[in-house]
Formats: structure tokens, sequence, C-alpha cells
């Protein structure tokens, strides 16, 4: 028997108590007990991006709350400046491009993070862009970009900062009022444990201002539109019911577990990966390194895709590797949303096993012993934990 585990930074396991309450009988989304759910929904979604905005819920993937969050605060022909230091980053000039919005890319090498100074410069050279687009996550590279420095360089200039925190939000702390990030974006593939089909969006009176003289194409994505009928527990479109009500059980775990202590379960979760891989002989892919995520890089003779496909082949771990430059050279281990300590103990253990079964150079035990000290040392998980 083989016990599948799925260690991929999206979709992440979904808890056994989510699938219960999604399982449930459908309830019609005009209903006043749709109505219920979907309020709880909006008052847990503004405590998780910590706002005292509105957070727009999208029957879509996370990829639809990029899209409208582009098309609802831009005009033809605008520039804006978008940080590109992955595959999730290439898609924002994509995406802007697609509409007819100007790109100023600024280019940054893969595993590293954005200079607050650059993306400064770029906007001193560029007075006149009305964005700036980053990931608070760059999940091809595992790399945390540095949001709340991001935001002061955009708080005193007409640009608003707009941050994709897909695979982040649930993971580590974005503080969206307290930091003055102007829009945000997420999923709920990824720390909220729930299958992929909702996206999220809250954005500041600066972006909605933006919004009035906003005139690129949108229908489906009418952000206005969308939040006038949300206000009344209703959506434009017909929501994904069962979603939604896994939603509300979701933000109820996080409830329990409170913000904090989760924020907290990540990091010790991230410090154990790390540890195990270094203990390794292991190099670390990202400068930068996220609590959602490690990245790793392959050691020399060994095609980290070939790594990926034994691990699940042998032994039923799903991680997944790295794309375009990066195939082949680095793996990534996902520890965000439904994982606790003896999870990362589980893939570190198996990445030693599969890396020895390779031919690789590595002692059994020594990654499980780092992992288990760093765990340790960050301190004893507290209060209710995201189980189910």
């Amino acid at each position: 028997m083989k016990k599948i585990r799925l260690l991929t930074p999206g979709p992440t396991p979904v808890p056994e108590r989510l699938s219960l309450r999604m399982a449930q009988p459908i309830v019609h989304h005009r209903s006043p007990e749709f109505e219920q759910v979907f309020a709880r929904c909006r008052e847990g979604l503004s405590w998780l991006f910590q706002t005292k905005q509105d957070v727009i819920q999208l029957a879509a993937s996370g990829t639809g709350a990029m899209e409208a969050s582009l098309v609802n605060f831009l005009r033809r022909g605008d520039e804006a400046i978008v940080v590109d230091a992955g595959k999730f980053g290439e898609r924002w000039g994509k995406l802007a491009k697609s509409y007819g919005v100007n790109p100023v890319t600024l280019k940054v090498e893969w595993g590293n993070a954005v200079d607050p100074g650059a993306v400064a410069a770029a906007l001193k050279e560029h007075p006149n862009a009305r964005a700036v687009f980053v990931q608070a996550n760059e999940s091809s590279t595992g790399v945390a970009h540095p949001v709340e420095k991001l935001a002061r360089v955009t708080k005193n200039h007409p640009a608003i900062l707009v941050v994709d925190a897909i695979s982040a939000l649930g993971a580590f702390d974005l503080p969206f009022d307290a930091w003055g990030i102007d829009v945000m974006v997420s999923g709920s593939q990824k720390a909220l444990g729930l299958p992929p089909g909702l996206a999220f969006l809250a954005a500041s009176e600066k972006a909605w201002k933006l919004n009035e003289t906003a005139d690129l194409p949108r229908f489906y994505f009418d952000l206005k539109r969308e939040r006038d009928n949300q206000r009344k527990n209703q959506t434009a479109w017909t929501p994904a019911i069962s979603l939604v009500e896994g939603l509300d059980e979701s933000l109820q775990m996080f409830r329990e577990e409170g913000l904090q202590a989760c924020f907290a379960r990540h990091e010790r979760l991230a410090r154990g990966a790390r540890a195990g891989m270094q203990a390794l002989g292991l190099e670390l892919y990202s400068k930068a390194p996220s609590a959602a995520m490690t990245t790793v890089l392959a050691p020399q003779g060994t095609d980290s895709e070939k790594l990926v496909k034994h691990l699940f082949k042998q032994y039923g771990i799903k991680l997944v590797g790295g794309q375009e430059a990066a195939k082949g050279k680095i793996f990534r281990i996902a520890h965000l949303g439904y994982f606790d300590d003896f999870d990362m103990l589980v893939v570190v253990g198996a990445v030693e096993r599969g890396l020895k079964d390779l031919g690789a150079k590595v002692q059994l035990g020594a990654g499980l012993a780092a992992a288990q000290a760093a765990m340790a040392e960050a301190g004893a998980p507290t209060g209710p934990q995201l189980r189910g």
C-alpha cells in the first residue's frame, strides 16, 4: 500500500472537515440560508486580509483575480511597473500587454527578491506609471518579496501597489491596511485548504479612485458591480456555492487557530524543511525564502525532475520541480495550508531515501534530525491546529 501525500504549492491538501462541509446538500444562492453563509465569509475574509475594506469573492482561479486587478484600475496606454522574478511575475506582464497596458519590466534574477530601491528608481523614471505589480510569494522560485517596503515606496506616489498573494495569504503576515497595500488577490487552493475555484480581491480607497476612470473592457470581472451586490450578501453572477460553504468552514478553522499562531506554524515548518535539506548538503535556491514553500537545488549530477518522479512513483510523495531555466535543477516542497510538523518529517525522510536511491551521497537520518531540532527550537505548537 502506498499513501499519496500532496506537497505541491497548489492545490494543497483539503482537510476532511472541509470536504464534509462541501458534501452537504447544495442550497440555492438566492436564498436567506446562503446569504448568511456569504455574510460570514465576507466578514471572515476581511479579518484574514486584515482590512476594513470589502474583500470581493469571484468564482475563478487566482488568475481571474489578477486579471480583475488590472482591468478595474488601469486605462489603455497606461504604464505599469512589473516585477518579473519568475513565472508568475511574467504573468503580470502578459496580462498587461493583452489589455494594451505598457509594462515596464523589472527583471530580477530567479531566486532573488526585488530591491525596493529598484522599484523606487523605476517610478522616478516613469512618473506616470499607474501601478506596481508584484508577487508576495513567487511560487516558481519560493521567494518572498519585501511587500511592506514596496508599500512604503508607493505610499506617496500616484501608482497603486498590486500584490499577488495567491500562495501567500494565510501562510505569512500581509496586513493589508497596516502596510498600505492597494490591491491584493488570492485563491482558494493554497493556504485556505480548499479545491481550486474561488478567487479573492481587496482594494484600497486609492485603488477605487482609479476605478472611476478605468476604461479597460470588463464584464464578468466588473468589481464595482460585484462589490455593490456583495454588500447585500449576493453575487452578480452564480457563485461557486459548495466552495463558499467550504470557505466558511476554512475561515472558522483559521479563527480557531489564530492568525499569529498560523503564521508561526508556517514559519516553523519552513525552518524544519530548510534545516533538513541543508543537513543533507543541499543548497536552498531562494535567497529570500518564503514561509509558504522551500525550494532546493538538487545535488550535482541529480536531475530534479527524475527525483520528483521517483519520489511519487516509489513513495507517493508529490513534489514539483523547476520551470524553464530552473527545470531539472530544483525541487519545491510546499508547506502552506493543511500541514503540521510531522508532515515535514515525512517529506524530509522521503527526500533522503529518494536521493540515496538515485545514487546521491546522503547520510540517512541527518536531514530528519536537523528538521526535528529546527522545529523544536522554533517552539511547540500552541492552540488548535489547522487540522480536521
